[in-house]
């Protein structure tokens, strides 16, 4: 199933990451005051909207109740920020994520329902846009064809162990290390069964990226 994402502002950084996001196959609504770049995503994206995002009747009007995320992409309007979030955890968005430009931003818009903060400093747009996908819960490039990535263990997997699944053949991929959430990695042993809780650090070719929206 398609995620449905939206992307709150078009500066550079929101212009990678929802441009990222579309090529990956999500459903992607972008919002923007600019009415050129708006223009520009206009192919870019499942849908492109002209709003200033520090109104609150033009923020209601995107109907975000229908998303699955939203991303506020405005890390230097505080205000439209501010009014992006609470708009989104009003009407029940699952996940409302913040780009940040400060520590105090970052404080503020916690306060007010983001449930995740995205550092610029740390990472960009490309990075977030795969960290964001469904199922990758962190993600680096190694060069423009391969990639190492942590992924959570799917349905499927759990009560089986890795000879059974068979994961290099079914997804084209090597799993490097294992850990349960919050403990420590090592190195993956090939006869214990899977679990829920099971985390998996993963190398593959981007291409692949896809099978993990």
């Amino acid at each position: 199933m398609k995620q449905s994402i939206a992307v709150l502002g078009l500066g550079k950084y929101g212009r990678s990451l929802a441009e990222c996001l579309y090529d990956m196959g999500s459903e992607v609504l972008v919002a923007d005051k600019n009415e050129e770049l708006v223009r520009e995503f206009a192919n870019k994206s499942t849908v492109a909207v002209c709003a200033d995002l520090s109104n609150e009747d033009e923020v209601l009007a995107l109907d975000l109740k229908n998303m699955n995320i939203v991303i506020t992409a405005m890390g230097r309007s505080l205000a439209a920020s501010i009014m992006a979030v609470a708009v989104a955890k009003e009407q029940g968005v699952p996940l409302v994520v913040a780009k940040t430009s400060s520590d105090r931003m970052s404080s503020i818009l916690k306060k007010v329902g983001a449930d995740k903060i995205l550092d610029p400093e740390d990472e960009g747009g490309v990075r977030s846009a795969h960290i964001l996908s469904s199922r990758l819960l962190d993600y680096m490039e190694l060069d423009d064809n391969f990639c190492i990535a942590e992924v959570k263990a799917r349905k499927s997997w759990i009560g089986k162990n890795l000879i059974e699944l068979n994961l290099r053949k079914s997804y084209n991929l090597n799993v490097v290390a294992m850990k349960e959430q919050g403990g420590l990695w090592s190195f993956a042993d090939p006869n214990v069964k899977v679990n829920e809780d099971n985390i998996f650090l993963v190398a593959m070719e981007k291409k692949d990226l896809k099978r993990w929206r």
